[in-house]
């Protein structure tokens, strides 16, 4: 199985998402591959906000080497899911879809917890308290995903 996530800048939610959902296949021994990616161009090259590795490090993870990078058509081929975090996030990556095949991989994350809700997962980078709401949503939206995918390790 093959996972995108995706945020505005892949400095903040992206990256904690991809560094949860990750932990938790290696957990299980599934042989997942989980990227994260960012529709702006701003951060290309950067480790993750600092407030996004302090806040993995708190629940034992390690996503210090993770590097941004913007979402491409291409990652339509590569990926079997894409997760976005919210509807402008949304909106970006299905103007990029080429055909209906494209338009079905990409969900808004909280969907696997909240279903057909299109909740959204606030961007905490203005916010130095909200790292913590982000980190348990998407740790909440993770479990759902492995639940739904990890029995068989794959759509």
């Amino acid at each position: 199985m093959k996972i995108l996530m995706v945020c505005l800048g892949n400095i903040c939610r992206s990256p904690l998402a991809e560094g949860i959902l990750q932990h938790k296949a290696k957990e299980k021994n599934l042989d997942w591959t989980v990227d994260s990616a960012g529709t702006g161009t701003w951060h290309i090259g950067l480790p993750p906000d600092e407030r996004s590795i302090e806040r993995a490090r708190k629940y034992g993870l390690d996503i210090s080497e993770q590097r941004a990078r913007q979402f491409k058509v291409t990652d339509f081929d590569h990926f079997d899911k894409i997760y976005v975090m919210d509807a402008s996030n949304y909106q970006n990556v299905m103007r990029l879809a080429r055909s209906e095949t494209d338009r079905a991989k990409v969900e808004l994350i909280l969907n696997e917890l909240y279903p057909r809700q299109n909740r959204t997962v606030p961007d905490p980078y203005w916010n130095d308290d909200g790292f913590e709401q982000v980190y348990q949503m998407l740790a909440a939206a993770c479990e759902c995903i492995m639940e739904k995918y990890g029995a068989e390790g794959k759509l």
